[in-house]
């Protein structure tokens, strides 16, 4: 590219994320469920932003294992999202707080009552928030910033739109507000901050990246996904998820037609997720997507990824300045 990321990174990109979590880059990798393992996040960290190990549904035990993976891989920081409706959510939070994890993401909830045990380790607590209303309720609480995640994310949704959710959030606080959902490159980092966020988590573009290890099935998709190809599906279990159209998503929309009883989804969606993950099954697998899956056109290493994005929004800023 004829110069160094190192070059090119200015102050206006150090903002108070990098120092809260003690990172060079202010980019967060998503917490994706049979995606986001202890190989991810540590290509991520690695290159300067943050990696999350996912704990989804697992056992303490495997998130043990990864959180003891990536300390052998790493010496930098690294976070476990926590998903706290899991079934074994008390057991996972009893491991990472024995491990000290740096930086714990949560997701389906409020981890309000988990707060200061995380305080007492020196564990930064920043949880992914759909609203103004959790947003302000979680800064009284005491966490260390928010995740604002619009519609456009791949997985579990809320109903309002990156672009409108970020600044009314950033509004109503005062801890650092992270921007998720639909951004992909550095255009999306440049925007992000202009709506006052202090970096971004990017989940579905990490997913084409030569350290992820899902199956080689799930990144073809994505590669071949075009704009128009996710679909959010079971809107009335109450817990929508943005996907790739598939034959799986055709048996949701299916079940929504007949007004099938909640049961129904629930026994179409089991297994799903890590059917397309670690079988590859794209057609009845839950292939999970953010908007942006369109753009990305090829699979790179974590780093590289990052250093592009860091170099393009550089590039946006001083187009901007030149006005």
């Amino acid at each position: 590219m004829g110069f160094s990321i190192s070059k090119v990174v200015g102050t206006m990109l150090k903002t108070r994320i990098c120092d809260l979590l003690d990172i060079e880059y202010p980019i967060i990798q998503g917490g994706m469920a049979w995606v986001s393992t202890a190989e991810l996040a540590v290509a991520v960290s690695n290159a300067g932003g943050l990696g999350i190990i996912a704990a989804g549904n697992s056992s303490a035990d495997f998130i043990l294992k990864e959180i003891r993976k990536a300390k052998e891989m790493t010496q930098k920081p690294f976070g476990v999202n926590l998903m706290l409706l899991s079934p074994f959510i008390e057991e996972v939070i009893k491991s990472v707080l024995e491990e000290r994890v740096p930086v714990i993401t949560t997701g389906a909830g409020n981890p309000g009552k988990y707060i200061p045990s995380f305080k007492e380790k020196g564990m930064k607590i920043i949880p992914v928030i759909p609203s103004v209303a959790l947003a302000r309720r979680l800064e009284h609480q005491g966490v260390d910033a928010l995740i604002a995640e619009g519609t456009e994310s791949g997985g579990h949704i809320g109903e309002l739109t990156t672009m409108v959710l970020v600044p009314q959030v950033v509004d109503a606080v005062d801890i650092p507000v992270i921007a998720a959902g639909g951004i992909a490159d550095g255009r999306g980092l440049v925007a992000a901050l202009s709506l006052g966020a202090e970096g971004v988590q990017m989940g579905t573009r990490f997913v084409c990246t030569t350290e992820c290890t899902v199956h080689s099935a799930w990144k073809e998709a994505f590669l071949k996904a075009k704009d128009r190809d996710t679909v959010v599906t079971g809107r009335p279990t109450g817990h929508p998820v943005r996907m790739l159209k598939n034959r799986l998503s055709k048996e949701f929309e299916r079940l929504e037609e007949t007004h099938a009883p909640i049961e129904e989804y629930e026994k179409l969606g089991a297994g799903r997720l890590k059917a397309a993950a670690i079988d590859g099954d794209i057609e009845f697998g839950s292939v999970m997507a953010g908007q942006i899956v369109g753009m990305i056109n090829e699979i790179l290493p974590a780093k590289e990824i990052i250093e592009r994005i860091m170099i393009d929004a550089e590039r946006v800023i001083t187009m901007l300045k030149r006005g």
